[in-house]
């Protein structure tokens, strides 16, 4: 008996991460609402209508860009729309994962079923079949100013005309030969269904879901790792407490878990009146960090829900918009970049601390007593490099000046850019986690301490890969393994297991694919 995939059925109503996440990981089979498929018809014919009374409608009957005053004639527009998705296959650079790309798709699925598009249904069934078949474009990243990806889904258009390439079951080929595979043919785009296909933003906004999930994990380690150095350096924990009455309600929250996350490693307090800031207000930074980013996560979710197209139709007509500019988008993860430097230069901070000793009589650069070595000090600057690397990551792009198609096209967002230098804050602020849980793990064990919970999940996995310091070596592979099982999906979920935020962590939908199968048998939590 055939094992039949878990379903979800798109509706036009904005996705979820847990959605996005099962939808990605090409486990799931997806639907069309019969509400929504409905809505798409009534569209189609006001579209229709449109063409056979003789109006021109941008990107259907005409040309596009510098080309919007060329009109087709009904000879020609086979032709035209084959060309112009084929046209916008310029994207060059890295793919996408394919999870991204599935995303992507099922987002165009979805703002379609919003009835504002006025593509055929014929299009969203040829989107599933290839979903169902799971032939997913290759979608190289560079090619989008983050006004309608225009570069990036074009490569998506393209592979349903059966040119471009594909992943099909694990093996990367011309798109031709994926659809013969699966024994299927490439789709004929209709009027409309051609720019449908390729002018909205789609694959930004799961690109976006993903760096932004990405990122809310990077902070529950580094906040994990902010804990953990801590207790190495005896801070008192008075001020988390203390930011459960006085501060903002998410500030309240992260002192909460601070203090849950600590109880079971009572550490020798070291605090003469009071701590540096980098120990001492660890809730007031991670605090405006995470309500950022969930005010950010809740903006690019609306997106997945509404049609960013160019016409639209609504009112029974079809006109023209400016809705493919993502600016909302882009302006809070811009906002987000520049709250990854807050975190990072707090980390980093602590791991200046580490390293200068002083604090509980910690050596200078955590060399145990007797021992002749230069120990950890080089390895601080590997500390001020990914904090620099961060910042200088978080400069906003969005307002730079652009004018292009004959100066039609005159404003930009970027997006695309803006989310590939987040994605690489993220991969630098996970390696400052495995640096600061490291320095944290020397020190320790010099002092003589025992981290339970949270802290000694945390030291297994540091001395798991890197044993204690005694003698110079190389750090570089330690690190970058350290950095490894911290970014995994396992480590995730235990961590979350032992001291959850589940407001947080339910919204991003953190952890493995096994553990956001279990939460949706839940009740939710309010955020």
């Amino acid at each position: 008996m055939k094992h039949e995939r878990p379903r979800i059925e798109l509706s036009g109503q904005p996705l979820s991460f847990a959605e996005m996440v099962r939808m990605g990981s090409g486990k799931v089979a997806l639907s069309a609402s019969a509400t929504g498929m409905a809505r798409i018809e009534i569209a189609r014919g006001i579209v229709e209508d449109a063409i056979k009374a003789g109006m021109p409608v941008y990107g259907a009957t005409t040309g596009v860009g510098a080309m919007k005053d060329v009109e087709w004639s009904p000879e020609d527009l086979d032709a035209f729309n084959l060309g112009l998705v084929r046209a916008h296959h310029f994207g060059t650079g890295t793919p996408f994962s394919s999870s991204v790309v599935r995303n992507a798709m099922a987002i165009r699925i979805n703002t379609a079923l919003t009835g504002q598009v006025g593509c055929t249904r014929e299009l969203v069934d040829a989107y599933m079949r290839m979903l169902e078949a799971d032939i997913i474009p290759v979608v190289r990243r560079t090619g989008s100013i983050g006004c309608a990806d225009i570069g990036l889904m074009g490569q998506i258009g393209a592979v349903l005309t059966g040119v471009g390439e594909a992943v099909y079951r694990g093996k990367r080929m011309q798109a031709a030969d994926a659809f013969a595979a699966a024994g299927m043919k490439p789709f004929t785009m209709a009027p409309r269904d051609s720019l449908a296909s390729l002018s909205v933003n789609a694959v930004s906004f799961a690109a976006a879901a993903d760096a932004t999930r990405s990122a809310a994990a990077s902070i529950r380690v580094l906040l994990a790792s902010g804990m953990m150095a801590s207790g190495a350096l005896g801070a008192s924990r008075d001020p988390w407490l203390s930011v459960r009455h006085v501060g903002t309600s998410r500030e309240a929250l992260i002192g909460s878990w601070l203090c849950n996350a600590s109880d079971a490693w009572q550490w020798p307090v070291k605090t003469h009146v009071q701590d540096p800031l980098s120990l001492r207000m660890i809730a007031q930074v991670f605090g405006a960090v995470i309500e950022n980013l969930l005010t950010t996560g809740h903006k690019i979710l609306a997106a997945t829900g509404r049609s960013d197209d160019n016409p639209v139709v609504v009112e029974g007509r079809v006109m023209t918009s400016g809705g493919s500019l993502p600016l909302d988008v882009t302006i809070l993860l811009e906002s987000a970049a520049l709250c990854m430097a807050h975190a990072a230069r707090n980390a980093f901070n602590r791991c200046v601390l580490l390293g200068n000793g002083q604090r509980r009589d910690l050596p200078v650069n955590l060399v145990p007593p007797g021992r002749i070595a230069t120990g950890f000090g080089p390895i601080i600057k590997l500390a001020g490099e990914i904090f620099s690397r961060v910042l200088s990551m978080s400069n906003p792009v969005s307002a730079q000046s652009l004018v292009v198609a004959a100066g039609l096209e005159d404003e930009a967002a970027f997006l695309p850019l803006v989310i590939e230098r987040f994605e690489r804050q993220m991969r630098a602020l996970m390696r400052l986690a495995a640096l600061e849980a490291l320095l944290s793990a020397q020190a320790v064990d010099i002092l003589g301490d025992k981290p339970k919970g949270v802290g000694g999940m945390l030291y297994d996995v540091v001395r798991k890969h890197a044993d204690f310091y005694t003698v110079d070596r190389p750090l570089s592979a330690e690190v970058e393994a350290i950095e490894e099982e911290f970014g995994s999906d396992a480590f995730m979920s235990k961590l979350i297991e032992e001291v959850p935020i589940a407001s947080f962590d339910d919204f991003f939908a953190l952890g493995s694919l096994a553990r956001i199968e279990q939460r949706l048998t839940q009740e939710p939590v309010a955020i």
